[in-house]
C-alpha cells in the first residue's frame, strides 16, 4: 500500500486503560511522551489514561489531552514499524495530533492547546448546559432543516455539529434545543437517536464565546507549513500553510466537522488504506459504512497494531 491515510479520533473515543499496553510493550518509544505530558500539564495524565475510571476520563479537560496523547503515542509506534501516512486527518480533537504528525505543531504546544481547549469547552457547558445527539437514518440535509425549524420554534440554539456519514449526523446545542430536534427526528423516521456521552455542546454556536480567548493562545504558538497533506475539519479541504492551520483550529470550535466530506475526498484521492490511530474504533466503523471500498483498520491496542502492521506490510511486499 503506497498511500495510507492516518485518521485521528476525537472525544468520545476514550476508554479506560488507553495507551497502557503501548507503554508496557514500547516503553522506550512511548513512556517519554506520557512522563513529559504529566510534567507539562501538572496533571497525572498517564495515570488517568492507564488507570482512570470512565467517570474520570469523561471530564472534558482530561479527555481531550488523554485522547490526544494516546493517539500521538500510537503514531510514534507505527512510525517505529515503518508505517507512515501519505495524508492525515483528525475528527475534531483529532485534528491536533494530525497537525503534529504533519509537522505543523510541536507536540508540546499542541498538548497545551488541547488542555486549554478542553477547559474552555467545559466552562461553556457550566455556563450554558448543552448536549449532543447522534441521529441515524435520515439525510444530513433533513437534519439540518430540523435544526433550523427547532431553533425558530423554540428560540433555543441547536445545529449540525458533525456530518459523520450520509445518514449519520450529530447535532449540538442547548439541552432543550437538542431535545426538540431528537423528538422531531424520531417523528420524521430516524432509525436511531442517541445522546452522546460528551462534556459540552461541541461545534455549536455556543462555542463562539471562547473563540477570542482561544485565538489569542493560537497566535502565541508557531505553526509551520505541513510536510505531508492534512485535511481540515471545517472545510474538508487541504491545509497548505501554517496560518491556514491556525485559522482552521479557531474556526472548528463552532463549525461543523465535515467528516463525511473528508472521507469522500480521501476516496477520490485513491488512498489505499484508512488507519485509525488512537483509542476506540469510531472512525473505523464510520469508514467501513461509508467508504467500504477502502480497507479500514483501528490501531488502538498493541494487538490491533500487530494485525495492522502485518496487513499493511504484506500488501506492500
Amino acid at each position: 500500500m503506497d498511500r495510507i491515510a492516518f485518521l485521528f479520533p476525537g472525544q468520545g473515543s476514550q476508554v479506560p486503560g488507553m495507551g497502557k499496553d503501548f507503554a508496557r510493550e514500547y516503553a522506550e518509544s512511548v513512556r517519554a511522551y506520557y512522563a513529559s505530558a504529566d510534567e507539562i500539564l501538572g496533571l497525572p495524565l498517564s495515570r488517568l489514561c492507564f488507570e482512570g475510571s470512565e467517570e474520570e476520563l469523561g471530564d472534558t479537560a482530561v479527555t481531550q489531552p488523554g485522547v490526544f496523547l494516546t493517539s500521538l503515542a500510537v503514531s510514534a509506534v507505527l512510525r517505529e514499524h515503518g508505517i507512515r501516512p501519505g495524508v492525515v486527518a483528525g475528527h475534531s480533537l483529532g485534528e491536533y495530533p494530525a497537525l503534529v504528525h504533519a509537522g505543523v505543531l510541536a507536540w508540546e504546544d499542541a498538548l497545551r492547546l488541547v488542555r486549554l481547549r478542553g477547559e474552555l469547552m467545559a466552562g461553556v457547558n457550566r455556563r450554558t448546559p448543552g448536549r449532543m445527539a447522534a441521529v441515524l437514518g435520515l439525510p444530513a440535509e433533513r437534519i439540518r432543516d430540523l435544526c433550523e425549524e427547532s431553533s425558530r420554534s423554540t428560540g433555543e440554539s441547536v445545529a449540525v455539529a458533525n456530518y459523520n456519514a450520509p445518514t449519520q449526523t450529530v447535532v449540538s446545542g442547548t439541552v432543550a434545543g437538542v431535545e426538540a430536534v431528537t423528538v422531531a427526528a424520531r417523528a420524521a423516521g430516524a432509525t436511531h437517536v442517541a445522546q452522546l456521552k460528551v462534556g459540552a455542546p461541541f461545534h455549536s454556536l455556543l462555542m463562539k464565546d471562547i473563540e477570542e480567548e482561544f485565538a489569542a493562545h493560537l497566535e502565541a504558538v508557531p505553526f509551520a507549513t505541513p510536510v505531508i497533506p492534512v485535511i481540515a475539519n471545517a472545510t474538508a479541504t487541504y491545509v497548505h500553510t501554517g496560518e491556514e492551520a491556525r485559522q482552521s483550529l479557531r474556526r472548528q470550535l463552532s463549525s461543523p466537522v465535515y467528516w463525511s466530506q473528508t472521507l469522500e475526498l480521501l476516496v477520490k484521492e485513491d488512498v489505499d488504506a484508512l488507519v485509525e490511530v488512537g483509542p476506540g474504533r469510531v472512525l473505523t466503523n464510520i469508514s467501513r459504512g461509508s467508504a467500504s471500498q477502502v480497507p479500514a483498520m483501528a490501531v488502538g491496542t498493541v494487538k490491533q497494531l500487530r494485525q495492522a502492521v502485518a496487513r499493511l506490510t504484506a500488501v506492500r511486499a
